[in-house]
């Protein structure tokens, strides 16, 4: 019975467990069609994002890439002191040739080049015959003079006083002072003939103007020699006072006011490597020099031991006080424009162009000394075309001072 019942019961529960099944597949499917739904949405979302990311960002990078890149560099503050080295010309401060102030033939010398030499020291002599005879014949005409004069002078005197007893004519005591009157004037004459042919005989002695060095014989014994300085005169020998030099040095008219004389100063020469001389601002040409707009100074360098040599090359250090907002900037951060110079600087992400007034010139870099401040970031090797008011964007920054 218990059997029976068992079968009964379960072909009635059978019916019941498909109801359900079939009951649960419309969710299922609607379950899955929204989960498909949901992706598909999802992806299409992704997708429309992601381009328009990408859209965004091309953008963003286009105008990133459209705004020029520069370089800058921060200026150096000038220093307190500052060093200008010039070439310059180092010359006797005596410097002279010497020429016969006679005509005749050089009898001898008595020194050659190089010989130090004193002041009236005798350096040639010189053999003038022709002088010589000329200097005799006016010492006899001289003394012709003379003898005439006395006898116009007794026979004025003689005249003067037999005008007194009536024995001689006013006209005649009259001739009597005149011709004593020109007597006396021929006698001044021939003295002063005399005198000159003593002077030229005089010159057969050559002597040292001044204690120097000869540097210079350009005679030899038995040369005709002409007087004077013409051509074709040749000078007998040339000398050069050495115990002090001068160097003759042009100075850059914007360095020109800060050259004062009296100025202490350095010189060196290739020749003698790790050593200087010191010489004094002598003096200046007070003028600047149109051409070279320079002004031409003179220093002197004391020579006592002959260590420098005239006709050198050398190079002075003038010590110069710099401005006091001084900067240094590299060269190639300047423009060249209509207006006068400029440089470009970076300032809330813009270029401007400044205008600046330089100093000194040191090749890569210059000194400006209006225009500019230390905390100024420069542009260095700036385009031609920047203009002020321009978006850049800085690249890199260098060392300060310096050009790339």
């Amino acid at each position: 019975m218990q059997k029976g019942i068992n079968e009964h019961e379960q072909p009635a529960g059978l019916p019941q467990n498909g109801a359900d099944a079939r009951a649960r597949r419309p969710w299922m499917g609607f379950s899955v069609l929204t989960i498909v739904i949901l992706a598909l949405g999802a992806g299409i979302y992704t997708g429309i994002q992601g381009r328009a990311d990408a859209e965004s960002t091309l953008a963003s990078d286009t105008v990133k890439e459209g705004v020029p890149v520069v370089d800058v560099v921060n200026p150096k503050q000038g220093a307190p002191d500052q060093e200008l080295v010039l070439p310059g010309n180092v010359t006797a401060f005596i410097d002279t040739p010497i020429y016969a102030r006679t005509n005749g033939y050089l009898k001898r010398w008595y020194f050659d080049i190089g010989a130090h030499v004193k002041q009236n020291q005798l350096l040639a002599e010189i053999e003038t015959p022709e002088i010589d005879d000329q200097l005799k014949q006016a010492r006899a005409d001289l003394l012709t003079a003379q003898a005439n004069l006395r006898l116009a002078v007794i026979t004025a005197q003689r005249s003067e006083v037999l005008l007194k007893t009536q024995s001689v004519s006013v006209q005649e005591r009259d001739n009597a002072e005149g011709a004593y009157g020109a007597d006396k004037a021929i006698v001044s004459s021939r003295e002063a003939d005399v005198a000159r042919l003593e002077k030229l005989q005089s010159y057969e002695m050559v002597y040292a103007p001044f204690d120097g060095v000869i540097t210079a014989r350009n005679t030899d014994v038995g040369d005709l020699i002409n007087a004077g300085a013409g051509v074709p005169t040749t000078q007998l020998f040339h000398m050069t006072a050495i115990n002090t030099l001068r160097i003759y040095v042009p100075v850059p008219e914007i360095d020109s006011p800060a050259v004062h004389q009296g100025a202490t100063v350095t010189v060196t020469l290739d020749e003698f490597p790790g050593q200087s001389f010191h010489g004094t601002l002598a003096r200046t040409s007070n003028a600047i020099d149109p051409a070279s707009r320079t002004l031409l100074v003179e220093v002197d360098v004391d020579n006592a031991d002959g260590r420098l040599l005239p006709g050198a090359y050398a190079f002075v250090h003038f010590t110069l006080p710099a401005e006091l907002q001084s900067v240094i900037i590299p060269s190639n951060a300047l423009l060249f424009r209509r207006e006068g110079l400029r440089v470009g600087v970076v300032r809330n992400g813009q270029a401007n162009l400044v205008p600046i007034r330089i100093g000194r010139d040191y090749g890569d870099t210059v000194q400006v000394i209006s225009g500019r401040a230390a905390t100024d970031q420069v542009i260095v090797n700036p385009s031609d075309s920047l203009i002020s008011g321009e978006v850049v964007r800085v690249g890199s920054k260098q060392a300060s001072g310096t050009a790339s």
